[in-house]
């Protein structure tokens, strides 16, 4: 009977030795919407011995046009359990660790540092900033991926290679760049640029980047409706504030709470000083009188006609039906506690 990884190990890329050290490799894949869910089949199905899935966010109707691991038996579920039920079912000899929290600088280090390679499947630039501190500080290798409309990117983040910062110097303001539901996105061009990603990924795990051979830290820029297609050089800039001066500016964040504007969700992330613990049944029990209650072990989702709460164990909520963090803060005070 042949093996699993047969017609991988057959490839010359790969071999028998290829195929130990990926299922001797660990990767954390941060954010499991389009191009997460992608990357975390492509790499179960390789054979990467142990995967991280993190996410803060649970599945909704509307993602399944393009997050390819769900159904809609899962919408209501957090994404990285969902995401890690699934991954289970096509690999049982890997090891999958669902995680489901907000990716934020007072966490990122203890969720990242013991990866071999991060996976970019997140929706924003500030968490991307975040990633970048934390991997060019300990030296960890990222892949940088988005897309959006009938197009998307990529590149490779090395040790001692260009970093994001050097492909974006200033960071662009929260709002100011088009995202998924404002301009919307092909189900394709997810899947090919999370294909490219998986397979950057691959070649990295298996040590080619320390070759200086197949992998480099181009960026990669391609329109599946044009097909048209473009790799553009990155080079390292000395004077990057991030692998230049070493000033991990946001990871070294002092902020307390953390306030997040979810783009094009008129929706507000609340995440407390103090993460803690709760016990989301007791709260839910104490809200039936005020509105619409719905519990798990995970999450709790209430809404009435004032707005719409979805509370996570460890404190952290989005308050659905407004931008405004001041009056997200009041919803949260108000039926949460502060």
């Amino acid at each position: 009977m042949q093996s699993r990884y047969s017609r991988q190990e057959i490839l010359q890329n790969i071999g028998e030795k290829g195929q130990k050290k990926l299922q001797d490799s660990s990767v954390a894949i941060v954010g499991c919407g389009a191009l997460g869910t992608v990357a975390a089949n492509n790499l179960t199905r390789a054979g990467v011995g142990k995967i991280s899935i993190i996410d803060r966010d649970f599945v909704e109707l509307n993602n399944l046009q393009r997050q390819m691991l769900f159904d809609e038996n899962d919408v209501g579920t957090p994404k990285a359990v969902a995401a890690a039920e699934k991954i289970v079912a096509i690999n049982s000899e890997i090891d999958v660790y669902p995680v489901i929290k907000d990716v934020n600088y007072t966490n990122i280090e203890e969720l990242l540092t013991r990866a071999d390679l991060v996976i970019d499947g997140t929706d924003n630039i500030q968490t991307r900033m975040l990633i970048n501190d934390v991997c060019v500080k300990n030296r960890i290798p990222w892949i940088y991926t988005g897309a959006i409309g009938t197009s998307g990117m990529s590149m490779n983040i090395l040790p001692d290679k260009a970093c994001i910062r050097c492909l974006y110097p200033g960071v662009p303001k929260a709002g100011s760049l088009p995202t998924c539901d404002t301009m919307g996105v092909l189900n394709t061009i997810t899947v090919i640029m999370g294909s490219i990603e998986t397979t950057e990924a691959i070649k990295i795990l298996l040590g080619f980047y320390d070759k200086n051979e197949a992998t480099n830290s181009n960026l990669i820029v391609y329109d599946t409706w044009n097909h048209s297609f473009d790799s553009i050089v990155v080079k390292k800039n000395e004077k990057c504030e991030c692998c230049g001066h070493e000033n991990y500016e946001f990871l070294d964040s002092e902020e307390q709470e953390i306030i997040t504007s979810l783009c094009g969700r008129n929706a507000i992330q609340i995440t407390p000083a103090d993460p803690k613990e709760l016990s989301l049944r007791s709260i839910g029990e104490k809200l039936e009188k005020l509105g619409t209650v719905m519990c798990t072990d995970f999450i709790m989702l209430f809404k009435n006609d004032e707005t719409e709460i979805s509370l996570f164990r460890d404190g952290r909520a989005i308050i659905k039906g407004t931008n405004d963090e001041i009056v997200a803060r009041t919803i949260y005070a108000r039926y949460i506690g502060t």
